[in-house]
C-alpha cells in the first residue's frame, strides 16, 4: 500500500456493525454481502454471510463503488455563506456519493493563512458528512504577486496537500516557476485555472459561431491552450507535479497527449458540463450556462469523453460553484460564471459512457475516485473494495429513472445547469469510515 502523507485529524470512525446485503462490487459478478466493523471493511462474501450486524442497508443488486473524490469545488464558507456553506456543501456531495472534496482557496478571506484552512477543517470534521480538504492559494489574496507559505499551509492541522488560485491564472511566468520549485520541496501540488487574461477581458461565451450569432463577445480556445502549454514545459523543466483545472478544449487534450509521452508530471480534470453540454445552450441566454471556461463546441466536447476514455486526462471533477440568483438572473454577459455540480456528477457520468457501453463500473471508479486519490495523494479514499480497506464507499442504483429538479437539491443555491435533465442511474447510500452520510429513500421520505 502506496504511503501518502497524512491529514489533519479525522472525525472517528462510526462504532460497530454495518452490513451491506446483496451489493455488487464495481457492478460485476455475482451480488454479495459487505461487512463493515468500526469503519473498516471487515469481510466480503461468505464470511459476511450470516453475521448479526447493528445496522443493515439491502443493496438490492446495485453497484458498489469507492467513495467519490472531488479534486475541485466551491462551497464559499468563508464569505459567501448565502450561497454555500460547508455543512450544505458536505450534504451536497454526500448526496452526490463523494466521502472527500477538495474546496477552492477563493473565499472571503482568502484560504492563504493556516488559520482560516484549519477552521474549514475542523468544521467538516465535526460534520463528520465528508472530508472536505482546503485548497491553499498560490498568491497571497490570489493577487498574482506574492507566494503564500505553502510550508506553513501544509504543516497546519489542516495538512494542505493541494495549492491553486483557481478563479483566477497566475498569469507570470517567473512567479508560477518560483511556486512549483517551492511545491516541488514540500511534494505538494499545484492546480492552474488555464486562463490567459489579456485575451478573455469582456468575453463570456466559446469563440465561435454561437457567439457571433448571439452577439456574445467570443473567449478564444488560445487563451487556455496557451497557459497550458506554457505550464507543461515549466512542470517539465522545474519537475513539479502540475494538475490543469477543468480542460475544455480539444486543442488541450492534444497538448496533454504531448505531455504525457514526454512523461512531464502533468495531470487534468474536465467537469461533467463540459462532457455534457456545448454553447448550444446559450441560445436562451439564461445565466446559469454562463460559466468559465464556457461551455464549448461539440467537436470540443467529444475531444474531451474520448480523452477521459483514453486517460489523457485524467479524473471527473466538478467546480461546483454556487451562485445566488441576483448574480445569475441578469443579462448573460454579467452573470457570475459558476454552475452547481456536485449531485448530478455520477449521473451524468453514467449517462454518458455506463448506459452507452462505452464504459463500465471500474472506469467510473478510477476517474471519479482511485485517481482524483492518486493525484492529490490522499490517504483512505479511493482505495480498492477489499478486506481491511476503510469503509468510504457509495452505493449506486444503475436503473433508477430521475429528471434533475433544483428544488430538490442539498445544496444552498439554485444555478443548477442540469434542470430537466433525465439521468438513469442514481447514487442510494455514501458511506464515511462506516458511517451512512446520504440515505436515499430517508432523504426522499423526508422532502415530502
Amino acid at each position: 500500500m502506496t504511503t501518502y502523507p497524512d491529514t489533519g485529524a479525522l472525525h472517528a470512525p462510526e462504532q460497530g456493525t454495518l452490513l451491506i446485503t446483496n451489493v455488487r462490487p464495481y457492478g460485476e459478478g455475482e451480488p454479495t454481502n459487505v461487512l463493515i466493523k468500526d469503519g473498516v471493511i471487515a469481510s466480503i462474501g461468505a464470511g459476511a454471510e450470516a453475521t448479526a450486524a447493528d445496522r443493515t442497508i439491502d443493496a438490492a443488486g446495485h453497484v458498489l463503488l469507492p467513495g467519490l473524490v472531488d479534486m475541485h469545488v466551491h462551497l464559499r464558507e468563508p464569505g459567501r455563506e448565502d450561497t454555500e456553506t460547508i455543512e450544505t456543501g458536505s450534504r451536497a456531495a454526500a448526496k452526490g456519493g463523494f466521502t472527500a472534496v477538495f474546496t477552492m482557496a477563493n473565499t472571503t478571506p482568502v484560504t492563504d493563512q493556516p488559520i482560516i484552512a484549519e477552521s474549514e477543517w475542523a468544521k467538516a470534521q465535526k460534520l463528520g458528512l465528508c472530508d472536505v480538504h482546503p485548497v491553499g492559494s498560490i498568491t497571497k489574496g490570489l493577487e498574482g504577486k506574492t507566494l503564500t507559505e505553502f510550508g506553513m499551509m501544509a504543516r497546519s492541522d489542516a495538512k494542505v496537500r493541494m495549492f491553486s488560485d483557481d478563479g483566477k491564472c497566475v498569469q507570470d511566468p517567473q512567479l508560477m516557476r518560483r511556486a512549483l520549485e517551492y511545491a516541488k520541496g514540500l511534494d505538494v501540488l499545484l492546480a492552474q485555472h488555464a486562463e490567459d487574461h489579456r485575451m478573455t477581458e469582456g468575453a463570456c461565451a466559446n469563440e465561435g459561431e454561437v457567439a457571433a450569432r448571439l452577439g456574445l463577445r467570443g473567449w478564444p480556445r488560445v487563451a487556455e491552450e496557451s497557459i497550458v502549454a506554457r505550464d507543461a514545459l515549466l512542470a517539465r523543466d522545474y519537475g513539479n507535479r502540475m494538475h490543469i483545472c477543468h480542460a475544455s478544449t480539444k486543442g488541450t487534450v492534444e497538448l496533454l497527449k504531448w505531455a504525457k509521452e514526454q512523461d512531464i508530471p502533468l495531470t487534468a480534470e474536465v467537469t461533467p458540463h463540459h462532457l455534457l453540454m456545448t454553447d448550444d445552450k446559450l441560445v436562451s441566454y439564461d445565466g446559469v450556462f454562463r460559466v468559465n471556461p464556457p461551455l464549448r463546441e461539440e467537436s470540443d466536447t467529444a475531444a474531451l469523453r474520448q480523452a477521459l476514455l483514453d486517460g489523457l486526462i485524467d479524473v471527473v471533477a466538478t467546480d461546483h460553484a454556487p451562485h445566488g440568483s441576483e448574480d445569475k438572473c441578469v443579462e448573460f454577459e454579467n452573470a457570475k460564471p459558476g454552475m452547481l455540480g456536485l449531485e448530478s456528477s455520477l449521473a451524468v457520468v453514467a449517462k454518458l459512457f455506463v448506459a452507452t457501453g462505452l464504459a463500465d463500473w471500474r472506469f467510473v471508479a478510477r476517474v471519479m475516485s482511485e485517481r482524483p486519490a492518486e493525484i492529490t495523494r490522499l490517504p483512505g479514499h479511493g482505495r480498492p473494495i477489499a478486506e481491511g480497506e476503510p469503509a468510504n464507499l457509495t452505493i449506486v442504483d444503475p436503473e433508477h429513472p430521475w429528471v434533475s429538479d433544483s428544488t430538490d437539491l442539498a445544496s444552498k443555491s439554485a444555478n443548477n445547469p442540469y434542470e430537466g435533465e433525465e439521468f438513469g442511474a442514481r447514487v442510494t447510500h455514501t458511506i464515511l469510515r462506516g458511517r451512512v452520510t446520504f440515505d436515499l429513500a430517508a432523504d426522499s421520505a423526508a422532502s415530502q
